[in-house]
């Protein structure tokens, strides 16, 4: 999984340096993407049938409770597939990550928009890398397919490390609880990109487990790697970081190592992954973390974190009132973590610490994603969980902890399986997609779809259209300048405006077009090119 990971890596920033060279053109990502694919099947040949091997093995020996509870996987994966083959229907992704890779490939270049609605253009962008290479074949269910194979990947890393502490069947509990989460399985069904953090974040932890064991410092060196590919795709994993560095002090305090030499090499490697970004931003805006500490994006650390009330607010509303909250099975075992910690091993100790970490590091973080910003401790979590109701002495309270949390995974299945059945019409052809997005969409909040085909059969390839009031673009099928980039000298033929009016400027324009459903309305003056 360790080369995986790297090779994942490799490639997103392949697609960076096209971008940065400009030749992100749909041929030249098509051939580089296959090459690049059957160039790593060909160099690991090898290892891909010792791993194919050792799975048939292990498939012959799988028991009845692992099986049903691999089942339970199954099922909800297909429920979360269900959601990913439909159209993209989440505010981020419309917004800016499935935008921000279709704009770059329709400039061919990876490059800083000016303007406030594209804010994130020059920070780290991992994941929607590799969207680019997924848009170039022409449709947002290759980029919904990554991320939800990121939810995968991030199954196989977890059950490698609960393996190292438990047996087969509970291993599998740790993944149906994780999985189970109703904000896990949202995000599986959208190209978001805190999956692929917590792949990278739960790869570098098994690394640094693998250093520990074995001593060998490449393993020290990948979890640096891992964790510089997390700060990549979110830059809110560098909260991460400071988590991680306090773990390797506590094993090479433990050791009596000396601290300072290590400390240095895993920060150097972990921050030089972001860094082409960091520069890119700083070239274009004089602030590597842009738009973080600017006017724009002010961070400060609000009073009321010290409030108690806030506080247990905070957390019984991430539990249990979130959009999609996490798993409640956490708080029912929280305090069997603290009765039984002293009785476990020292890895497992590192392991309760990242996780409660991770609340604290949520906490204190801007709040703005409710229960996404937690997934990447989740997983862990999910682990310490089972470990702490395998701790307890009594047997029937063990078995009722374990049929409640595989009764809030069946009860997740259903819950993701009713949001999830809107799809099915759209993905049996029974509805067409403009008519699914007309029903779906917000149109009042910036949200755009050609519902009817006018801008399909009436804009040609070689009209520009200038975008008022428009916020989530993915949708835009056709040439555009959004207006909060627009610049002295751009030429457009048409106007569009939702949900606003137009400027005084252009008064004189002639309206063409309305959509009363997509509040749109599209002006014009005879088709004759305007210079801004």
């Amino acid at each position: 999984m360790f080369t995986l990971g790297l090779l994942i890596g490799i490639y997103a920033y392949s697609i960076f340096l096209l971008g940065l060279l400009h030749l992100l053109y749909v041929p030249v990502v098509w051939i580089f993407t296959f090459g690049f694919i059957g160039g790593s099947i060909y160099c690991y040949r090898k290892k891909l049938e010792e791993i194919s091997k050792i799975k048939r093995v292990r498939e012959r020996k799988i028991g009845t409770p692992s099986f049903l509870l691999l089942c339970i996987l199954i099922v909800q994966a297909g429920v979360n597939l269900i959601g990913v083959l439909g159209p993209e229907l989440g505010f981020d992704a419309l917004w800016y990550h499935l935008t921000l890779p279709k704009i770059y490939l329709m400039g061919h270049a990876v490059s800083y928009i000016p303007g406030g609605l594209f804010l994130y253009s020059t920070m780290p962008k991992l994941l929607e890398l590799l969207y680019i290479g997924g848009l170039s074949f022409g449709s947002a269910i290759f980029p919904k397919l990554i991320h939800f194979g990121f939810g995968l990947l991030t199954l196989v890393v977890l059950y490698q490390i609960a393996r190292r502490f438990l047996s087969r069947p509970m291993s599998f509990l740790v993944l149906v609880i994780f999985y189970a989460n109703l904000v896990v399985g949202w995000e599986s069904i959208s190209a978001y990109i805190d999956l692929g953090r917590t792949f990278f974040e739960l790869l570098s932890f098994s690394a640094l487990l693998s250093w520990i064991e074995t001593k060998d410092k490449k393993f020290f060196y990948y979890s640096a790697l891992f964790i510089g590919f997390a700060i990549t795709t979110k830059l809110l994993a560098v909260g991460s970081l400071l988590l991680f560095l306090i773990l390797i002090y506590m094993v090479l305090r433990r050791k009596n190592i000396p601290l300072l030499r290590p400390f240095l090499s895993y920060m150097m490697i972990t921050l030089l992954i972001p860094l082409p970004w960091l520069v890119l931003s700083f070239i274009n805006t004089g602030n590597p973390v842009y738009p973080f500490f600017s006017s724009t994006y002010p961070i400060s650390l609000p009073w009321q974190l010290i409030n108690p009330r806030y506080f247990v607010t905070s957390f019984w509303n991430l539990f249990l009132y979130s959009p999609d909250p996490i798993n409640p099975i956490y708080l029912m075992v929280l305090p069997i973590f603290f009765v039984y910690m002293g009785k476990w091993s020292y890895e497992l100790r590192l392991i309760f610490f990242y996780s409660i970490g991770g609340f604290v590091l949520w906490y204190i973080t801007p709040q703005t994603g409710g229960g996404r910003f937690i997934i990447p401790y989740l997983p862990l979590l999910s682990l310490m969980s089972v470990l702490a109701i395998l701790s307890l002495g009594k047997k029937r309270i063990k078995q009722f902890l374990v049929i409640v949390a595989i009764v809030l995974a069946l009860v997740s299945i259903g819950y993701r399986g009713i949001a999830n059945a809107k799809f099915v019409p759209v993905i049996l052809g029974k509805e067409t997609e403009s008519h699914f997005l007309a029903k779906h969409l917000n149109f009042s909040f910036g949200d755009f779809a050609d519902t009817d085909g006018y801008f399909a059969t009436h804009i040609k390839s070689t009209d520009t259209v200038l975008l008022y009031g428009f916020h989530n673009e993915y949708y835009v099928d056709f040439p555009f300048i959004d207006a909060t980039f627009v610049k002295k000298g751009d030429e457009f033929s048409y106007i569009a405006a939702q949900n606003t009016a137009l400027p005084a400027r252009f008064r004189n324009w002639n309206l063409v077009y309305i959509n009363p459903i997509t509040h749109v309305s599209l002006y014009s003056i005879g088709g004759i090119p305007w210079t801004y």
